[in-house]
């Protein structure tokens, strides 16, 4: 079964609450988040595969998932010139993106977006925090289908998603040959900024 379409399925019911956290902590968050919300059904959307757990002295809180979106990893010394927002198992590509874009010297912000909805429900301010109006150049990754992620990106931003079924073959090879890897989303980003110059 490839599952490409179910994500934004859920996330268009009405009252539905869809997170996929991305490690074991923001895991335990969308937990409590479940268990205190009162406004109708929770979806916890987990990965099946092992996740690293990110190194939280280094990254901000994963209490920031009740929050429904928040900065995870800000670049050191420059202000963010791009954002990757990301969910899941691909936030983890998204942070050896910003490495590797680090490497190359082009400050980039890393957001994870667990939820869609209790970001929606944040006050503007709080909203333009994370993705400030001023950054056009942003790259969604999420191994589903890319329906909706434009309220996020605006114009000019990219997805990096799967809008087809995919292979047979080892998960590994289907994330490489589909993009969702450091390299590619790095080559994203490179590209968005150059438009966004343009």
């Amino acid at each position: 079964h490839q599952p490409v379409e179910q994500l934004m399925a859920f996330r268009v019911m009405p009252n539905v609450k869809v997170v996929r956290p991305c490690d074991a902590n923001e895991t335990v968050e969308a937990w409590r988040l479940a268990m205190e919300n009162q406004d109708g059904p929770v979806a916890l959307i987990l990965s099946r595969q092992n996740l690293p757990v990110l190194d939280r002295s280094r990254m901000a809180p994963a209490a920031g998932l009740a929050r429904g979106a928040y900065v995870l990893s800000d670049p050191q010394g420059d202000a963010p010139r791009a954002v990757i927002i990301a969910t899941g198992s691909e936030v983890h590509v998204a942070l050896a993106a910003q490495k590797l874009l680090a490497d190359k010297g082009v400050p980039v912000r890393v957001v994870s977006m667990p939820c869609w909805e209790a970001f929606e429900a944040q006050s503007e301010q709080y909203r333009e925090s994370v993705l400030p109006p001023a950054i056009k150049a942003r790259v969604a990754v999420e191994a589903g289908a890319t329906l909706g992620w434009w309220r996020w990106l605006g114009d000019g931003g990219v997805t990096v998603g799967l809008n087809r079924f995919g292979a047979s073959a080892p998960g590994k090879t289907n994330m490489e040959r589909f993009g969702f890897t450091p390299q590619h989303v790095a080559r994203c980003v490179e590209e968005t900024l150059t438009e966004a110059k343009e």
